[in-house]
Parts: structure tokens; sequence; C-alpha cells
């Protein structure tokens, strides 16, 4: 049995296929984990969905902010963007039942030697105290009354953790560095403009600002930083959907598996 971390596939479906044979990967034996972000930029959301959705315990996935924005738009709470590709799922005639699914993935996912999330976790959280806090969003997210959640889910601030933040403002908090952090301050001040490599002045990447042992932490949603192995980190989002290459990496060993991607969206200069 092994164990594959894949980076973003952002409805890229025909070169998560040629992964999946590059990798050898045998669904009676083997697990995928997924970074999040299976939706959305690439042509074949509903492709991929209904493919992940079918593997069963065989998939681990993470939510990151492209799913989170699906699942909000078929709500009805955020408005459509001119570069969304999603129109295949939401009109799907099993689209209730796979964003009901895609809503009650984990924030985070803790195993073994490997701490697995879609964009970051704060300088003050530990492992554990990052997964306990992800339970949080989760169960909101399973609750009868999601809705409420959903319709206060976005925004930029409080745009540092407090552990004294209560109601919508913790629970988005939370959302927003697991699913949209890239840079911070040692302080734990999160900065949502910057999307490039290096970080604006008094702000550091955020895997800068860990200290001390933990598992290694797998994410992806940063293409700009692209694929990036350390012993602490393993970052995935190698730029599928930008023309980039679909990244899995077996845990294991720490073998890693490549495919060329077309490129489904410009790259901005």
């Amino acid at each position: 049995m092994a164990s594959y971390a894949i980076g973003d596939v952002q409805g890229c479906f025909d070169e998560l296929g040629e992964l999946l044979g590059r990798i050898g990967f045998d669904a009676a034996r083997d697990r995928l984990w997924f970074v999040g972000d299976l939706v959305n930029r690439g042509p074949k959301s509903l492709q991929v969905l209904r493919f992940v959705r079918s593997l069963g315990e065989r998939a681990i996935v993470v939510l990151g902010n492209h799913d989170l924005h699906l699942v909000t738009q078929h709500e009805g709470f955020e408005r459509k963007r001119k570069d969304d590709t999603f129109d295949d799922v939401l009109e799907a005639p099993d689209a209730k039942e796979l964003v009901a699914w895609l809503r009650t993935r984990p924030m985070m996912h803790v195993e073994g030697r490997y701490a697995m999330v879609h964009a970051g976790l704060l300088p003050q959280w530990t492992i554990h105290d990052a997964l306990s806090l992800g339970k949080e969003v989760e169960r909101s997210l399973a609750a009868p009354d999601y809705r409420g959640f959903l319709a206060n889910l976005y925004g930029s601030k409080p745009e540092r953790w407090d552990e004294a933040l209560a109601g919508w403002d913790r629970l988005r908090v939370i959302v927003n560095a697991m699913t949209r952090m890239r840079f911070c301050t040692p302080e734990g001040a999160m900065e949502f403009h910057s999307s490039g490599v290096n970080p604006p002045p008094g702000y550091f990447r955020w895997y800068e600002t860990r200290t001390g042992a933990e598992p290694a932490i797998v994410f992806g949603h940063w293409s700009a930083l692209g694929l990036k192995l350390t012993e602490r980190i393993a970052a995935l989002d190698s730029g599928c959907v930008w023309g980039g290459a679909l990244s899995a990496l077996r845990l294991e060993d720490r073998w890693l598996a490549q495919v060329p991607c077309r490129g489904y969206q410009p790259v901005e200069e």
C-alpha cells in the first residue's frame, strides 16, 4: 500500500488520470491525499468530483478556497467570477449530492509523519491546536444551519488570530489561514493582497514562522511558489491549470511523479 499526496487539481481531470497512470495507482490498495482545490479554473470539475468521491475512503481531501467558492455559489451566497469554470457541477443532476460531499470534507488531515492543509497554519498553532480548530469549522459546515456560516464566511477581517475570538470572526480566521494564507507575521497577522513568492515588508512566508519539531506539512494553494520539498514542508501546487505540472508525492519515501499540463488559464504577467 502506498499513499500519494497530489497537488491542486482544479478541474484538470485528464491530467489527473495521466498522473494516476504514471504512479500505477491501485484503488484497492493505495490511497490519495488531495491538498484541496479539486475544482475550478480547469475544464472538468464535475468529472474530478465524481471520480474522487467514488474512491470513498481511498481518497482524503482537505478543503481549499476554490472548493468553498463552489459550495457558497451553489448555496447562493457568492457571485460568479469571470474565470469560474464549474458550471458543469452547478448544472449537474447530482450537484446537490456532490456539493454536500465536498462541504463535509475536513479542513486538515494529520497522519504519521505528515499534516496536510490547503494553504497554511498560523505560527501560534501547534499541529494539535490546528487540528482542533479545523474541526470547529468542520462542525459548522456539517451542521443543519450550515448556511448561516456560509453567509458569514467571506472577508479578510480579523486579519490575525486571537484565542478570545468567537462566533463568525473566529471561524473566518481559521478558514482564511487554512485556505487562503501565504504570508503572515511572527505574531500571526495575515496578508492577503500578495500572491507572488516574496513577502511584503514585515511579513514572512507562513512556513518560515513555524518553529520546533512537528510533522512535515503538505500543502498546495501557491502556484507561484511551485513545487518545494524540504524536511519540514511539501508544497505541491505546481501550477497545473496554468500550464505547469500536476504532482504526486509518495509519502512513504518521497518519490515524486509529475505530468505536464496543457494550461487552461493564461499566466498573468
